[in-house]
């Protein structure tokens, strides 16, 4: 693995390094960490990475690592940076012919992702999106009682992502995480629900297998003087008739990482949250309510195969990526082996997630400053 940004004082860059060595099938070997040459090369001294493989941008990593043997040259690059470069980067890792995980949202807009989309299809290379939620073994038991029909047919879903770590005006008192988040330069058209929002309908509709169709969206800006949005409700209507309820805040203050998501259909309803994340509640209407909880033997294969730890032992945010990476990495290893049968993917976004994400979100920012009650997704894919 070679990776771009993730350097001193970087949040998920140390995330997706952690997570993506955790099973032992990736090895971090070269890297572009910082838009400053002289910090990247102190962030790979950090990382004790030999000299000549930590790089002043991300051209040159790609330029100097397509130019090494087979064996030897990086496979995939991480993109971990702000919104802003992520489609520049990985159009030239795709173009350099190294496969690429990206961190969300893919893009800028709806027209980059559009166009990635199409240069990853073409290219024959793989692409991992880090929606990480859809990484947790409960998350993965919801997902297969749908599949199964358990509770049939999907009438209703409600996703929240309350967080309040953004009440106040951090981006003016040095955070540095709030300052690229909030500034439209870097973080695009909208900041909550292009941050964690993003994650709320991707998570429904991984979930439900449904697609959303329409949104009616409101984003609001509470916080004086902040650029953009740090609050947003969103009503939604998806493929099968169903309707659903997003909210997405960062100002809710007292809260912390408060994604959570109720699925409710014709004979049961599926509830879980990110912050209990061992534990699935399933209530029917004509049985015992049911908690199921990771790591037992009462759940299905999808929970059981990405349960890493014994019951009773928290499968935390880390382990959620590392789910991600580790099946990205399966999938990259059968096709260095030759094994180039793209019909049994792995479980984990792609760029059609991606796409969906930016199409979600461009419908909200559309749906802010419109007149029509329904905003339809764009559907240009």
């Amino acid at each position: 693995m070679g990776m771009v940004g993730g350097g001193r004082d970087a949040f998920i860059g140390p995330v997706h390094r952690i997570a993506a060595q955790m099973d032992n099938k990736i090895e971090l070997v070269a890297g572009a960490f910082s838009s400053t040459p002289e910090k990247s090369r102190l962030s790979g001294r950090d990382l004790l990475l030999l000299e000549n493989r930590v790089y002043d941008n991300y051209c040159q990593m790609f330029q100097r690592e397509k130019a090494l043997p087979e064996g030897e040259r990086i496979d995939f690059v991480s993109i971990v940076t702000p919104n802003n470069s992520h489609y520049p980067i990985a159009k030239e890792a795709l173009s350099s012919g190294f496969h690429v995980v990206c961190d969300k949202p893919m893009t800028m807009n709806l027209e980059e992702a559009i166009a990635l989309n199409k240069e990853v299809n073409s290219s024959g290379l793989i692409f991992c999106l880090t929606h990480n939620y859809t990484g947790y073994p409960m998350v993965k038991e919801a997902r297969q009682i749908v599949m199964t029909e358990g509770i049939g047919m999907i009438r209703k879903a409600i996703v929240e992502y309350p967080q309040g770590w953004l009440a106040d005006e951090l981006e003016t008192k040095g955070n540095k995480q709030a300052a690229w988040r909030s500034d439209p330069v870097f973080a695009g058209a909208s900041s909550c629900m292009g941050d964690i929002g993003t994650h709320c309908a991707n998570l429904v509709e991984y979930i439900t297998n449904l697609s959303i169709t329409e949104i009616c969206g409101d984003l609001t800006t509470f916080v004086p003087g902040r650029k953009l949005d740090d609050d947003g409700s969103v009503l939604l209507r998806f493929d099968n008739g169903a309707k659903g309820i997003l909210w997405a805040s960062q100002v809710a203050i007292g809260m912390e990482n408060g994604l959570n998501i109720r699925i409710y259909g014709e004979k049961g309803t599926l509830e879980w949250a990110q912050e209990e994340p061992n534990t699935l509640w399933v209530r029917w209407s004509d049985k015992p309510v049911e908690m199921r909880r990771t790591a037992t033997d009462f759940v299905g294969t999808a929970a059981s195969s990405n349960a890493r730890l014994p019951a009773g032992h928290p499968e935390g945010y880390i382990e959620a990526f590392a789910n991600i990476y580790r099946a990205f990495a399966e999938d990259l290893s059968e096709v260095i082996d030759g094994k180039n049968d793209r019909s049994t993917l792995k479980d984990y976004p792609g760029s059609k997630d991606g796409l969906r994400g930016m199409s979600f979100l461009d419908a909200v920012v559309r749906s802010r400053s419109s007149d029509d009650k329904w905003i339809s997704l764009n559907s240009a894919y």
